[in-house]
């Protein structure tokens, strides 16, 4: 299976793997930081083979996308991607266009990906929403990878393919920026899964464990696992949540 790509928005590069079934079914893999290219191909194969258009869109300012990182919210830049599947999604490589019109929309978001998902629950077109580790609140660090730490390190070692300025990257500490714990009106519970393990040192899981109890969220709670990737999502037991979790919402 070749995985395509497609521009949303002029700015905004995604990988697109076509559903192998007949389908109008689609889902947004927003990614965790700093993501690599490519790293989402067998994720997108297993659910492109299950009957789901699969997109994993780079963030505005983020390896082969246009923009400043984080000028502007992430949720933008994924609200946008919805947009775009309305209309004609031309693949780069041939020209080959590709009329989804999308029927329901599933948006799974990991560690740094999860506010985009979660804020995104409260739009209309957006069926679903499944987290792996996603952030509740920037104000709660983690014991490893703290928000100064992860900037350096991202600037030093991936020089250009993230652009972006300490002033927008500081925006995130402030507690006011893509956090979740803040902006519960964008919020809709009811489309929610998440997944996260105890044992997490970068995203603190009982940050995650009391926003889903505030909020009566279904949280799949791993003893082990540190923190995961969204590769989990294909395992057969993982499967099974999604499946569930799906079905309740989608006839």
């Amino acid at each position: 299976m070749h995985t395509l790509r497609t521009r949303f928005a002029n700015d905004i590069v995604a990988e697109c793997m076509p559903s192998q079934k007949p389908s109008q079914d689609v889902i947004i893999f927003c990614d965790g930081m700093p993501g690599l290219p490519g790293k989402k191909k067998k994720l997108m194969e297993f659910y492109a083979k299950k009957g789901y258009w699969c997109f994993n869109p780079r963030y505005r300012g983020v390896w082969e996308s246009g923009g400043s990182f984080l000028e502007n919210s992430p949720v933008e830049d994924i609200r946008d991607v919805i947009d775009g599947l309305f209309q004609p999604v031309n693949s780069l490589w041939d020209g080959v266009e590709y009329n989804i019109d999308p029927k329901h929309i599933i948006i799974v978001g990991g560690s740094f990906g999860g506010p985009a998902a979660l804020l995104l629950s409260s739009d209309p077109r957006v069926n679903a929403v499944i987290t792996v580790a996603g952030v509740v609140d920037w104000t709660v660090p983690g014991e490893t990878e703290p928000l100064d730490w992860l900037f350096d390190v991202t600037k030093a070692s991936f020089g250009e393919a993230f652009r972006i300025t300490k002033k927008n990257w500081d925006k995130l500490a402030s507690g006011k920026f893509y956090n979740p714990v803040n902006q519960l009106e964008d919020i809709d519970p009811t489309k929610i899964l998440m997944i996260h393990a105890k044992d997490d040192t970068v995203v603190p899981y009982v940050a995650t464990d009391v926003f889903s109890q505030k909020l009566g969220i279904p949280l799949v709670s791993l003893k082990t696992g540190d923190h995961l990737s969204s590769s989990i999502l294909t395992r057969w037991k993982m499967w099974r949540h999604i499946k569930k979790h799906l079905a309740s919402l989608i006839p």
